[in-house]
């Protein structure tokens, strides 16, 4: 039901036993609990994971907290849907119900065990996978049946050559899910799980080389310890491996995605920056950049910001012929992390070249800047910016400065 809609105002109320008592809204997905009462799904579940143990309603102990539908009642507010058409009620879609459990775990037995056949493994996996695609409640089932256990094990089955589609199954399934910090240390710490996850960013498969990066940057981005992480950021042809991915062509998103979250969790460990830079990594950050929706923007500017931190990474971007103009065009386009990462990569970039600050002022940065200095963006991108202007002073065209409205009424202080 639209959440726009007031009963008042289309002549239509929604009778009492159709609202979910803990929101008060028309049920979408209504599912009993132990006591008897009925809720809508979504309220329901996040009552409990809020660390309720007690019924709404009855306030009575939630001794079982299986949630079961009622098909009966979701029918009925169906049927009150389509006969309120008029009033501009729209009809609710038969919600997808979770996967069983006893499926679940009756599919991760049959792929973990070594005796069954090759085939009924496989097929297994892809069952467990189509599930985990479908829903974060299938996903969240599937990981409350000791999943990881199950499936880390099958991933690094067969560390060679000859590692089979079993092991490539698994894998696209344990991309889907975070790891607990224990895990990521049991794949780091092992010099041959980290080499077998490399080998596979250059498989024939794209599928296989993404979920590859997919892991690696779940494992790297959940440990605490810097040695480990250096350690992954070190192997051999990782760079190289993840910025392949990057340039993959557009046809294939995820590898866009996947490939930007690997290269900015690597690219945090500060000792191996040049290996990024080696691997082509500037070169790919800036073609790709406009291909970037906007979270991953994000993560490209905060990724092409520390590499412009380092002699090499600084130099590979100014020698590129799209970096200043893009970063110019990108501040307070895309968002204020967008902003302070552009500008703070245009900083270091300026205060190496004098090049670069010509190609700055060129592209139009004054405006941008005055503009971001009186914006309400955060104060690290504005002290970024006043820093910018205070290095750019001597490559101002006169009247820029001297006949600017906008330079005196800005906040920047005085040089």
């Amino acid at each position: 039901m639209p959440g726009s809609l007031d009963p008042l105002d289309v002549g239509v109320q929604i009778p009492y036993h159709f609202r979910c008592p803990i929101s008060l809204e028309l049920m979408r997905d209504p599912v009993t609990v132990c006591t008897g009462q009925t809720y809508d799904r979504q309220s329901i579940e996040s009552w409990v994971a809020t660390g309720n143990t007690t019924c709404p309603v009855t306030r009575l102990p939630l001794s079982d907290f299986t949630l079961i539908p009622n098909h009966t009642l979701r029918r009925l507010i169906q049927e009150w849907c389509v006969a309120n058409r008029a009033f501009g009620v729209e009809r609710i879609p038969t919600p997808k119900q979770p996967a069983d459990p006893s499926l679940v775990r009756s599919l991760l037995n049959q792929a973990g065990a070594q005796s069954n056949h090759l085939n009924s493994r496989l097929s297994a996996l892809r069952r467990l996978r189509a599930l985990a695609r479908d829903s974060d409640k299938n996903r969240s089932v599937i990981s409350a049946n000791n999943a990881r256990e199950i499936l880390l094990s099958i991933v690094f089955s067969r560390m060679d050559s000859d590692s089979t589609e079993l092991n490539h199954e698994s894998l696209a399934i344990l991309s889907m899910f975070p790891l607990s910090e224990s895990e990521c240390v049991l794949i780091a710490s092992d010099p041959d799980r980290v080499s077998y996850l490399v080998s596979l960013l250059f498989h024939p498969s794209i599928d296989v080389r993404v979920n590859s990066a997919a892991l690696i940057e779940i494992v790297v981005a959940g440990m605490r310890s810097p040695e480990l992480r250096a350690q992954i950021s070190n192997a051999d042809d990782v760079f190289e491996g993840v910025v392949g991915i990057l340039n993959y062509p557009l046809a294939y998103p995820r590898a866009l995605k996947v490939g930007i979250k690997a290269l900015f969790a690597l690219c945090l460990v500060k000792q191996h920056r040049q290996r990024a830079v080696n691997a082509g990594a500037v070169e790919a950050l800036i073609d790709r950049l406009q291909d970037f929706e906007k979270c991953d923007a994000e993560r490209a500017l905060a990724t092409i910001e520390l590499l412009s931190r380092i002699p090499s990474g600084c130099g590979a971007l100014a020698s590129h012929a799209l970096t200043v103009p893009l970063l110019v065009k990108i501040i307070l386009k895309i968002s204020e992390r967008a902003t302070e990462y552009a500008a703070g990569a245009l900083l270091s970039l300026c205060s190496a070249s004098e090049q670069a600050q010509k190609e700055a002022v060129a592209a139009g940065v004054l405006t941008q800047l005055l503009l971001l200095v009186q914006s309400d963006c955060t104060e690290r991108a504005k002290r970024k910016a006043q820093m910018l202007l205070k290095q750019l002073r001597d490559c101002w065209p006169q009247d820029s400065i001297g006949n600017s409205d906008d330079f005196v009424c800005s906040d920047v202080v005085p040089f």
